[in-house]
């Protein structure tokens, strides 16, 4: 029976059948229907090769290939050049990606469909990791929610290597001449720490939550490219042993920025770096053309552009700004692997080079990145400040147009970080303007915070304390950028230890402040479990109180005219060390109880309710566990998500799509309701 014949039984159109929102009578969706009838055969036995593959041949694949890839590079090439060195790095690199993605099985949908065989129903539900339990997790799924989970564990990861570097550059620090790392290896661990660090912060909002949340909040079933999604997720994780491997291979020298032609002269582990971010970059791309395709052509009906909510708005400035800022990087790193391989000069001045082309490139990314990574940070707090303020967001279309701003100055304000080297210095005045400029439309979205804030009855939960360290974090970060971008300032300061101070504020104390209580509001719905409050509260003094003192005292010593990146320093600037580097450890010990409170609660914390906060957003119209489609039916959004304290009681914003019908039992238990203004903050 064809799937038009069934649709016509059932009474649903043809194109209902395609999106599998219509139902038969016995409460059956289509696809579900036609297996019945034999028309789709059933999920088992379904996945083809790719039962067999996971993360173990994966790595067996990447290990495999990269031995063959060395071996006849090694054979053709003499190794005793450094050149060809190099090029032998590059190609055992490459062959590890491919065989990596090759093995987790990222390759088996197009080459299935190649060879006009593409992939059944029933491979599409293995794919989605449907009845696969934990294995999933492990594997090339393309379920949105996995996808996300997914992310959040790499992200995790990447920031424990990260802050283990760090806590060893600070030991170092602790005193002069300490000796604890030698010079050589500390220039390299500089490097390492802080391009580990810029790949996290910029994935931690938008790979997990950006994938697990958003296609649920926008009421869509999953993301327009599914297997894309799980794309990548996986490149991601083929590019962080590449990264990893410089450690092994005469580290990073050079600064997580990498300036040429000193990395035209740094050692093999240059190469990793350069490899790895090629791989990052193509991962970023596939995901913003994803996020941004689903956002625009999946929303639930109803849900115009003046009723989508904040966070996906955030969501798709960042990616929207990673889309052509990550190529330049790219880009960069690609020319730099064409000088150290093949004399290509791009970089060498005395070659005909220029190491200006290389910082304007490196640029064109690196200042935009800065809000690839603070947006989604603070959209993810605007969209839980309503929530626990029990307020409407305040000015909606303020902080639509502080996110339009920012989004359209931080492409023009890249060359201030250029003003001391001289390039195009008359350039310097515009530059100047337009990142003094910016500060406008951030100041927007604090005002759009605090307005919320603002007389709301406030329930103080870990996740909004977060919202105030935002806010303090954040404007601490940005007066001194001010001072920054101005030309004089920033002749005597940069690159000194205030420069390095100004974007941990930005970056750290915003950025992963904002991931964090992002983490707090939305775990329930990831996991179904509640994280501990108690340990939370402690986690968050722990760390707010350390950075605070760490980076103020890095003010300080920045001030008094302390470079950056340096193994050592005159004892004039201990005392300052000192408190920096015990406010490091404070860091230290408060990330450790976050990590201790997301394991042990993942494992065996509170049970949590489909929406224990009484948000109206549409994440918290599902149940938990989240159904694999994500809706029984579809929602019709009927006005804004931020409607708190505009009635008694408020009614969802949101009722069933009538053209999608379904029996009673199949419709969530309390989906859409939300908590009486009445009744004060939901306990």
């Amino acid at each position: 029976m064809s799937s038009a014949e069934l649709a016509s039984r059932s009474g649903c159109k043809r194109t209902e059948v395609m999106h599998d929102d219509c139902r038969t009578g016995k409460g059956d969706t289509m696809s579900e229907a036609m297996v019945k009838h034999g028309a789709l055969p059933t999920a088992e036995g379904g996945g083809g090769s790719m039962r067999h593959l996971n993360a173990l041949t994966a790595v067996a694949g990447g290990v495999a290939l990269a031995a063959l890839g060395w071996l006849i590079s090694h054979h053709f090439m003499q190794t005793d050049d450094p050149e060809t060195s190099d090029q032998v790095v590059l190609i055992t690199l490459g062959c590890w990606a491919v065989g990596f993605m090759a093995g987790i099985g990222a390759f088996a949908g197009p080459f299935r469909w190649l060879l006009g065989n593409d992939l059944t129903h029933a491979d599409e539900m293995h794919l989605a990791g449907k009845d696969q339990g934990v294995g999933r997790y492990f594997r090339f799924t393309t379920d949105h929610k996995v996808v996300g989970v997914q992310y959040l564990i790499v992200t995790m990861v990447l920031l424990a290597v990260g802050g283990t570097l760090a806590m060893l550059m600070r030991t170092n620090l602790i005193v002069p001449h300490s000796n604890f790392l030698g010079p050589q290896t500390y220039n390299s661990l500089v490097g390492l720490h802080g391009i580990i660090m810029v790949i996290a912060t910029i994935i931690m909002v938008t790979g997990p939550f950006g994938n697990f949340i958003l296609p649920i909040m926008i009421g869509a079933r999953d993301m327009a490219f599914p297997r894309l999604n799980a794309l990548s997720l996986w490149l991601l994780v083929a590019a962080v042993p590449v990264l990893l491997s410089a450690g092994f291979m005469g580290g990073i020298p050079t600064g997580w920025s990498a300036y040429a032609p000193l990395a035209d002269q740094a050692t093999p582990g240059m190469d990793g770096y350069l490899m790895a971010i090629v791989i990052f970059a193509i991962s970023s791309a596939v995901a913003g053309a994803n996020i941004t395709t689903t956002v625009l052509t999946m929303r639930a009906r109803g849900m115009t552009w003046t009723r989508t909510p904040i966070f996906v708005y955030g969501v798709v400035a960042s990616v929207g700004l990673a889309l052509p800022a990550l190529p330049m990087f790219m880009a960069a790193q690609v020319e730099l692997a064409v000088d150290r391989t093949m004399e290509g000069q791009f970089f060498i001045a005395s070659g005909g080079g220029s190491p200006w082309l290389y910082q304007n490139l490196f640029w064109l990314f690196g200042h935009p990145e800065v809000y690839v990574i603070v947006i989604p940070a603070v959209v993810a707090l605007m969209e839980l400040t309503p929530v626990f303020a029990r307020k409407p967001l305040y000015n909606f279309n303020a902080a639509v147009l502080g996110i339009v701003g920012i989004v359209g100055l931080s492409i023009m304000v890249w060359a201030h970080h250029m003003y001391a080297s001289g390039w195009a210095p008359d350039l310097n005045g515009p530059f100047m303007l337009t990142t003094e400029m910016i500060s406008v439309p951030t100041g927007v979205l604090f005002l759009v915070v605090i307005g919320t804030i603002w007389r709301g009855r406030i329930w103080t939960t870990v996740a909004m304390m977060s919202v105030y360290a935002m806010l303090w974090n954040f404007i601490i970060g940005g007066v001194t950028g001010i001072y920054l971008s101005d030309v004089p300032a920033d002749y005597a300061l940069h690159g000194s230890m205030f420069v390095t101070a100004h974007f941990h504020y930005t970056l750290m104390g915003a950025g992963l402040t904002g991931a964090i209580g992002a983490l707090y509001y939305w775990f329930p719905k990831m996991t179904g479990r509640m994280l501990s409050e108690r340990v939370g509260f402690v986690s968050f003094w722990l760390v707010q109180i350390g950075f605070n003192v760490t980076f103020l005292g890095m003010f300080a010593v920045g001030l008094a005219g302390q470079p950056r990146r340096v193994f050592t320093y005159p004892h004039m600037f201990a005392t300052g060390n000192f408190i920096s580097t015990i406010g490091a450890y404070f860091i230290g010990i408060g990330m450790l109880i976050t990590l201790y409170n997301v394991i042990s609660s993942w494992r065996s914390g509170l049970v949590a309710p489909a929406n224990p906060w009484g948000g109206k957003t549409l994440e918290w119209a599902v149940p938990n566990p989240i159904p694999l489609a994500n809706f029984e039916v579809l929602p019709v959004v009927i006005s804004d998500a931020y409607g708190y304290g505009e009635g008694d009681p408020q009614p969802p914003h949101w009722r069933a799509d009538p053209h999608s019908p379904a029996t009673p039992e199949l419709v969530p238990a309390g989906a859409g309701t939300t908590i009486s203004d009445t009744e004060g903050s939901p306990q």
